[in-house]
C-alpha cells in the first residue's frame, strides 16, 4: 500500500456516515501509537504534520516514519499538512511527498483567501494532491495557530458555494464552535457546536466533505493524571464526544485530533516519573506513553469517528 490522498477516503466516509481521524504527529512513538491502533481496528488514517512539527522533527524523518508505518500496517494513509498558511509552505510539502495539504487563508479577506487557496489548488491538483481550505476562524492556540476570542468567527454558509466553486478545493474546514488547544472554553462555559450552521452548509454543498479542527475532547482522565502528578490544568474543557459523533454522521468527513494525543502522552510520562523517579531510560517512559496514545486512538476510531473496519 502506498500513500494515498484524501479524495476516495472522504467519498466513502460521506456515503457511510462516518469520519476519518486526522491525528497530528511529532515523533516515532506518536506515529507508532496511532498506526498500531488503526491496524488493530482496520481504519483508514490521515497523519497530519504542522509547520511546527516539520521544524521540530524534520520533514525527511517524519516521511520515513510514515513510510515505515505503511509497511508495518498496510493501511491507506494520507500525509496532510495541517494549517499551511503560505503557498511556499504548501509547495514545499507537496514537492516533499505530502498527499494532501491545507491552505489556511482564513486570516485574509474573503477575496484574498480565494486567490491564495486557488493558487495552491492549481499547483496541488497537477500533482495528484488534495487540498483543504478554510472559511471562518477558530479561537485558541496550537503550534503556530493563535486566534483570540475577539478574532474568532463562525463560518458564513452564504459564502461556501462561491468559495468552493472559485477555488476548486477538495474539502472545507469550518468554524462551528470548536477551538484549538486544551483550553477551549472558559470555566463554567458549556461547549456547544452550531449544528444549524453545519446543516445549512451541508444543504448548500451536498456530498462535499467538511472538516472540523480543534476537536479534541480533553479527556478528564488525562487532565486528572497531569494534575495529580505535578501539573495544573483545572480549567481544561474539550468537545463532548457525542457532539463529534453527531458531526461525523453528517457532512463532517475529517476530524482533527492533536491536544488529546499530547495530554495522553504527557499524563503517562508524568505518572511514570512520579512512580519511578530514579529511572532515566527513555524507552521505559516512552513505551507506556505510546501505549496510552494507542488506547486513546482506538477509542476515537471506534466510538467517536466510526471508521473502524473501513480501511
Amino acid at each position: 500500500m502506498a500513500l494515498v490522498n484524501t479524495r476516495e477516503m472522504f467519498k466513502k466516509a460521506y456515503e457511510g456516515g462516518y469520519a476519518i481521524g486526522a491525528f497530528n504527529v511529532n515523533n516515532m512513538e506518536i506515529v507508532q501509537g496511532i498506526t498500531e491502533a488503526a491496524k488493530e481496528v482496520n481504519a483508514p488514517l490521515i497523519l497530519q504534520v504542522s509547520a511546527g512539527a516539520r521544524k521540530y522533527a524534520n520533514h525527511t524523518y517524519l516521511m520515513k516514519l510514515i513510510e515505515a508505518a505503511i509497511i508495518e500496517t498496510g493501511l491507506p494513509i494520507a500525509v496532510h499538512l495541517d494549517h499551511g498558511d503560505t503557498f511556499e509552505l504548501c509547495k514545499s510539502c507537496i514537492d516533499g511527498g505530502f498527499t494532501s495539504v491545507m491552505i489556511d487563508g482564513s486570516h485574509h479577506s474573503f477575496e484574498e483567501n480565494i486567490a491564495l487557496t486557488k493558487k495552491v489548488v492549481d499547483y496541488a491538483h497537477e500533482r495528484g494532491v488534495t487540498v483543504e481550505g478554510e472559511l471562518g476562524r477558530l479561537a485558541g492556540i496550537e503550534d503556530d495557530v493563535n486566534v483570540s476570542d475577539a478574532d474568532a468567527a463562525y463560518t458564513d454558509p452564504a459564502q461556501v458555494e462561491e468559495f468552493v466553486a472559485k477555488t476548486g478545493v477538495d474539502s472545507l474546514a469550518i468554524a462551528i464552535g470548536t477551538s484549538h488547544g486544551a483550553y477551549k472554553f472558559k470555566p463554567g462555559q458549556t461547549p456547544k457546536l452550531r449544528f444549524d450552521i453545519l446543516e445549512k452548509i451541508q444543504q448548500r454543498l451536498p456530498n462535499f466533505p467538511i472538516v472540523l479542527h480543534g476537536a479534541s475532547s480533553v479527556i478528564p482522565e488525562f487532565v486528572e493524571m497531569i494534575n495529580k502528578y505535578g501539573g495544573k490544568m483545572p480549567d481544561a474543557i474539550g468537545i463532548p464526544e457525542d457532539m463529534l459523533r453527531k458531526a461525523a454522521s453528517m457532512a463532517v468527513c475529517k476530524i482533527n485530533i492533536d491536544s488529546d494525543l499530547r495530554l495522553a502522552m504527557t499524563a503517562s510520562i508524568r505518572k511514570y516519573f512520579a512512580e519511578n523517579p530514579s529511572h532515566f531510560d527513555p524507552r521505559q517512559y516512552l513505551a507506556p506513553a505510546r501505549a496510552a496514545i494507542k488506547e486513546l486512538v482506538k477509542n476515537k476510531l471506534i466510538n467517536v469517528l466510526g471508521c473502524n473496519g473501513k480501511a
